[in-house]
């Protein structure tokens, strides 16, 4: 079975529409620690892709990736256009030319995404930032691969990873972005962007169950 490039715009429908729901939230969790912009931002950068699936539809998947992650760098404010605008573009790079993917391929696509974060933004593991949602997803994707699960299971685990990697940023003291400027202030709250990391996962997870 394989990711088929209709899944692939079906999920970034599916984000869109996750994170319009969940904006206010995010929004609620980024004004405890951050700019109270972080839900905004995000889902004024969706918004606009929603806009453009039409015209993206027939593109091979990379096409689609470096497309979304272009106008989330054109239209997300604050850090989060840069750094989610890197990660489709990471992805991208690693998709360019492909009809549909393979669990190695998402894999290799995530993990992609996942370095250019960290190098665009600096952050590791333990930095109460959209890393420690990502590095466990990515981390259980791999361990996917080498059990040959399906992908249905396998993006499962990996959101279910997203969401373990988001809960454990809320006690976490802040050391990148806008929170650590807090300090200890920001321990006890859940990191925005790990949230809405765990948002596109869970949503992939979903669009993706019988892949």
């Amino acid at each position: 079975m394989s990711i088929a490039r209709d899944n692939v715009i079906e999920w970034i429908k599916l984000s869109a529409n996750t994170i319009a729901e969940n904006k206010d939230y995010l929004v609620q969790l980024d004004a405890a620690i951050g700019d109270a912009d972080h839900g905004a931002n995000m889902d004024r950068g969706f918004q606009a892709i929603l806009n453009k699936t039409q015209e993206i539809s027939d593109k091979d998947i990379g096409t689609i990736f470096k497309t979304v992650g272009m106008t989330l760098l054109s239209t997300v404010g604050g850090a989060s256009g840069p750094l989610y605008g890197t990660f489709f573009l990471q992805a991208g790079m690693k998709t360019a030319g492909k009809m549909e993917l393979s669990l190695e391929d998402w894999t290799s696509a995530l993990e992609a995404a996942l370095s250019g974060v960290v190098m665009r933004g600096k952050a590791e593991l333990g930095d109460k930032t959209m890393v420690d949602g990502l590095t466990p997803a990515v981390n259980a994707l791999k361990d996917a691969v080498d059990k040959k699960l399906p992908i249905g299971k396998a993006l499962s685990l990996s959101a279910e990873a997203a969401r373990q990697g988001m809960e454990s940023t809320t006690p976490l003291v802040a050391r990148k972005g806008r929170a650590s400027y807090l300090g200890e202030r920001s321990a006890g709250h859940q990191d925005p962007g790990a949230t809405s990391t765990y948002l596109l996962l869970k949503a992939a997870a979903d669009t993706w169950a019988n892949c």
